[in-house]
């Protein structure tokens, strides 16, 4: 298992145009971080983008992006599939060989819905990333609407979509009330990459509401309620030996700061587990 940076913490509070991304590289050289996940491309050519990394010795594992695969027919998803082509074409530029696409609800339309739909529309666009010869995947992701988010509902999108694979994020699975490592363990033959977060449990109006009624504001890995531990051991025993995201969605550290912190504290606990 290898961590990695994940642009998406480094430029939450940032303008697209404003984002630094050579001291996103600088400092997860600095952390010795062999991977960036590039959370879109913030405006920026591609091929600069690839130059800048492959200057830092970096290489792109993923790459994710928006687009709008959630609308009732394939004339309503056309733009989204238009963003896939985009996406995937920036893929192939930036040398990774896979791509995560979200998968947030809509308002009015239920979760059910919102699966069928994304469901059909991951299907139109998987021809496309054969094609590429790039891997699809989608996240367990958040929210009281979110289509996608315990096991079972990536499962299903697994088995009605041929070749998709998943992005394991072990802090949004607990958003749906399962257990994450648990969660782990029953997708562990789709995952090829993953996304490590943190959350509190607060209480209204604060937070995000989950599909399992609580509320969730981000945390610094390791100082909130997801078993950072139980989730790596699962993963270690399961043979993965992919990249794991620093993700960070608080405001209580800096984003520099925040990654430093839970690139040691998970550091650690790999070494732990493998001692």
């Amino acid at each position: 298992m290898k961590l990695a940076m994940m642009s998406y913490t480094m430029s939450r509070d940032v303008k697209a145009s404003e984002f630094d991304l050579a001291g996103m590289c600088k400092l997860a050289r600095e952390l010795d971080l062999e991977g960036v996940d590039m959370v879109s491309t913030y405006g920026r050519d591609s091929r600069e983008i690839r130059r800048l990394l492959d200057d830092h010795g970096l290489k792109t594992v993923c790459h994710t992006f928006g687009a709008d695969l959630n609308q009732a027919n394939t004339a309503g998803r056309c733009a989204g599939l238009d963003a896939v082509k985009t996406g995937l074409d920036a893929a192939l530029v930036l040398g990774t060989d896979k791509i995560m696409i979200v998968t947030p609800g809509k308002g009015g339309v239920s979760r059910e819905v919102s699966r069928r739909q994304f469901i059909a529309g991951l299907q139109e666009a998987m021809p496309l990333a054969r094609k590429a010869g790039i891997t699809i995947t989608i996240e367990n992701f958040p929210g009281a609407a979110s289509p996608f988010v315990v096991s079972s509902e990536v499962l299903e999108a697994i088995r009605e979509v041929p070749g998709l694979k998943l992005t394991f994020d072990n802090g949004n699975v607990l958003t749906g009330g399962e257990d994450p490592a648990e969660s782990f363990r029953k997708c562990t033959a789709h995952v090829v990459h993953a996304h490590f977060k943190d959350w509190d449990v607060v209480a209204a109006p604060e937070g995000m509401p989950g599909v399992d009624g609580r509320r969730y504001r981000g945390a610094l890995i390791g100082e909130g309620i997801v078993d950072q531990r139980s989730c790596l051991a699962a993963m270690k025993r399961a043979g993965y030996t992919g990249y794991i995201n620093i993700e960070y969605e608080g405001n209580q550290y800096p984003p520099d700061e925040a990654t430093r912190r839970a690139a040691a504290y998970l550091h650690q606990l790999m070494d732990e587990i493998e001692a």
